[in-house]
């Protein structure tokens, strides 16, 4: 298993995930969105992954106006302002090579084990 937790330091759903993984032994690797971010290949893989854009998004993020933004941009565009503004994904992203998942999703995760 080749774990990667995409979140941030502050967000509690993200600290479950490594909580999940850490109880069970299981070695990840945390990436930062806030210092790092997730590349383009990356975001595509994770996108193909849950199906569509629209799970990745967080209709809860802070920045309510980049969320509005996103429903009036063709596809194409709604996928390079994400990559912009990446605080506006759903956390956590947690990815074990092709397969990803969008939030706490304990239940998925038991399946790769």
């Amino acid at each position: 298993m080749n774990i990667q937790i995409f979140g941030t330091k502050k967000d509690f759903e993200t600290k479950k995930a490594q909580r999940y993984f850490q109880e069970r032994k299981i070695k990840f690797q945390f990436v930062d969105l806030k210092e790092k971010g997730l590349s383009k290949g990356e975001f595509t893989s994770v996108k193909q992954a849950v199906g569509s854009l629209d799970a990745l998004i967080d209709a809860q993020a802070k920045d309510q106006k980049a969320v509005a933004l996103l429903k009036y941009l063709t596809p194409e565009s709604q996928e390079a302002k994400l990559l912009e503004n990446q605080q506006i994904l759903q956390t956590p992203i947690v990815r074990n090579g092709k397969q990803a998942t969008v939030g706490y999703c304990p239940d998925v995760w038991k399946n790769w084990e």
